[in-house]
């Protein structure tokens, strides 16, 4: 799979990393389309190599001028292909009339958009409407849009598909749904987030050749982790090093009847590199945790003053997976939340959190979107419509470093918030949050900031679910990324 770079930028920054490219460092923006083009077709060669009849979808503007290019370069491949305009290409004007009028010359084939498609086309090319869409999406457009998910054939979309927005990932009206989208210049937070993952497809980058300096000044809106920073994280233990060096996670959940999350948090923890995990739970089943994972050092928690001398020990809390909200979960939270330790927060914890809400500037919470509405006093649905800014309401009410769970995880740093691009519908599962838990607390242990362990945890607990998902994404479980943890913390 192509490497992502790590910087996603807004739209309106795109736009200007291309003003710049085209004004500042005169490179024509027909060159910039031409190149854009090519890597469309290289991109579309290598996905489909049985295409041989492709049809392109034009709309105005510079998308369409990305599709007329490709259709031109496509026909030099000899590909049979042809071109539906939904524009009248005698309006068009600048790099897109050039477009148009160079594969008009050269005896392309451009028909007006009738309603139908080539039916016997085995690779649909989407060049109607790229990342500055404001507005839904309407009249032929729709149409257009509509038949273009009917057709069996798979869907290149230039840049973006038609529908989505580029800076939100929201369906405007309807949206085409791709099989793989090449995208240019930079990547754009609306290929990542809402509705993003149901009609991107797999993503493909293809910066232009512009240098990297034309982009300085430009800031990014979110950044990905990439292998340098898991490196630079992730570095090969001294030969000397003792389990001592490399810190003690103390788990407190499990109440009565929920072993389960605190003994995937443990593991987890423990498969992380942590140096020491110990389970602060519930009585009734402490010895049961001793008995599938004889490496956590289980404890039997009956009161608040059975966790002092194990807070003592402790450099890392991790708190609530399986808590309940029992008057015994309650109990833990009251002596949970005095402690100065780094901490990561996750599933009960946070509710109870925000039935008593208090800023920790040590501490980690990692709600999925529902626990964030009940932090936040909100609707799941107000949260997703605006990750980005739920996230920093979260940061700025409770302190510390927020993660927003979900596709497209989020999380907060002091400039630009990290989005993770990798993971899959396979970890809709239970156990994956407590997962994270662990992960993260045992990375905590090692020394990384709250940031630092926020941000590779994330990224790490995704890699190793798309790891797993090699097998299918049905029936995956949250203890199958256990055996792929090593693999991606020893880079």
């Amino acid at each position: 799979m192509q490497k992502l770079p790590a910087n996603i930028y807004s739209v309106a920054a795109v736009r200007e990393i291309d003003r710049t490219t085209i004004e500042d460092h005169g490179v024509p923006g027909y060159t910039l389309m031409t190149r854009a083009a090519a890597a469309a077709v290289r991109e579309a060669r290598a996905q489909f190599p049985n295409a041989q009849r492709w049809q392109v979808v034009c709309g105005a503007g510079n998308n369409g001028g990305d599709g007329y290019v490709m259709a031109r370069l496509a026909a030099y491949e000899g590909i049979l292909v042809s071109v539906l305009t939904l524009v009248d290409p005698e309006k068009l004007t600048g790099d897109a009339a050039t477009a148009w009028g160079d594969f008009a010359a050269e005896g392309g084939v451009v028909m007006p958009w009738s309603g139908d498609l080539d039916a016997e086309a085995d690779l649909i090319v989407d060049g109607i409407l790229g990342s500055g869409l404001e507005r839904d999406v309407g009249g032929t457009f729709a149409e257009a849009v509509v038949a273009i998910n009917a057709h069996p054939a798979p869907v290149l979309a230039l840049d973006i598909p038609t529908g989505i927005h580029g800076d939100t990932g929201k369906v405007l009206g309807t949206a085409a749904r791709a099989d793989m989208t090449v995208t240019f210049v930079g990547l754009k937070p609306g290929l990542f987030l809402g509705d993003a993952a149901d009609y991107c497809g797999a993503i493909r980058f293809a910066d232009l050749d512009i240098p990297a300096h034309y982009r300085d000044g430009v800031e990014p809106a979110y950044r990905r982790v990439d292998d340098a920073q898991l490196e630079s994280a992730l570095k090969p233990r001294p030969r000397g090093a003792h389990k001592g060096d490399f810190g003690h996670v103390l788990v407190i959940g499990g109440g009565e009847g929920m072993p389960g999350a605190v003994r995937l948090a443990g593991e987890a923890a423990l498969r992380t590199g942590a140096g020491r995990v110990s389970i602060a739970t519930h009585p009734s089943h402490a010895a049961l945790l001793v008995a599938t994972r004889p490496e956590l050092m289980s404890h039997a928690v009956a009161s608040a003053n059975d966790l002092d001398p194990l807070l003592e020990k402790a450099d890392v809390i991790a708190f609530g997976p399986g808590l309940g909200q029992t008057e015994w979960s309650r109990t833990m939270y009251e002596w949970a939340a005095q402690p100065s330790l780094p901490a990561v927060w996750d599933a009960d914890g946070l509710n109870l959190l925000a039935q008593q809400p208090g800023r920790a500037e040590n501490r980690i919470i990692t709600p999925h979107p529902g626990e964030a509405a009940v932090l936040l006093g909100t609707t799941t649905a107000d949260v997703q419509s605006d990750r980005a800014a739920s996230l920093a309401m979260l940061a700025d009410r409770y302190g510390g470093t927020a993660v927003l769970k979900g596709a497209g995880s989020l999380v907060s740093t002091d400039s630009v918030p990290f989005l993770c691009t990798a993971g899959n519908p396979g970890m809709a599962a239970p156990g994956m949050g407590d997962v994270l838990t662990g992960i993260i607390a045992g990375l905590l242990a090692q020394g990384l900031s709250l940031q630092d362990a926020a941000t590779i945890g994330v990224e790490v607990h995704a890699r190793a679910g798309d790891r797993a998902v090699l097998a299918g994404e049905r029936g995956m479980l949250a203890s199958d990324l256990m055996a792929e943890l090593r693999g991606l913390l020893n880079p």
